[in-house]
């Protein structure tokens, strides 16, 4: 969709003595921003100005003023003004402190800086506590070393004899006992 070329140098030159002012095509026509915030715009024949959502209500009293409307969706702040109601400089220059006043009031964007979609509030989900890290146990060096010893010197194709089992020794104090008690049928 083409812009009306006329509308546009008329804003441009009500706009030439406010600083950060750029130019960008956008919703098929052309936009002016104020240090990347949107102050006003056209689009087709009509004036697009992005103001105070405050002030929306009563914008839209005025005659020739309608809300400004993409992809059937409306937004609080911004306004579509027919060319009947720009036709007068007196009037643009209104409508053009108002999106002046809006934009600059708002800290400037860093260049290329995209705004981004709003999202909804979620919960955030609980954060599951880590569970601690397990240690793991070294292997016990001795019985390492030792098995890689016998290894190395054992003959290849000689089996190892198993170790002995060691028998189990009967406490002190009993075996004590039982010595006494033979000692003393001994003397009888």
């Amino acid at each position: 969709m083409a812009y009306d070329e006329e509308l546009a140098d008329r804003l441009r030159e009500h706009l030439a003595p406010v600083k950060r002012i750029t130019e960008r095509e956008m919703f098929g026509g052309i936009s002016f921003m104020i240090g990347g915030n949107l102050c006003c715009g056209v689009l087709g024949a009509d004036l697009i100005v992005r103001i105070d959502p405050t002030l929306h209500h009563d914008a839209l009293t005025r005659p020739n003023v309608s809300e400004f409307s993409m992809g059937g969706r409306t937004s609080k702040g911004m306004i579509r003004v027919s060319p009947a109601g720009v036709a007068d400089e007196g009037e643009l220059a209104l409508w053009l402190r108002l999106g002046i006043a809006h934009a600059t009031a708002f800290p400037p964007r860093k260049a290329g800086a995209k705004k981004s979609a709003p999202t909804e509030k979620k919960k955030a989900p609980a954060k599951k506590k880590a569970a601690p890290a397990k240690k793991k146990a070294a292997p016990p060096k001795k019985k390492a070393a030792a098995k890689k010893a016998t290894k190395k010197t054992a003959a290849p194709g000689k089996k190892k004899k198993a170790a002995p089992v060691k028998k189990k020794k009967a406490p002190v104090k009993k075996a004590r006992a039982a010595v006494k008690k033979r000692a003393g049928r001994a003397r009888k």
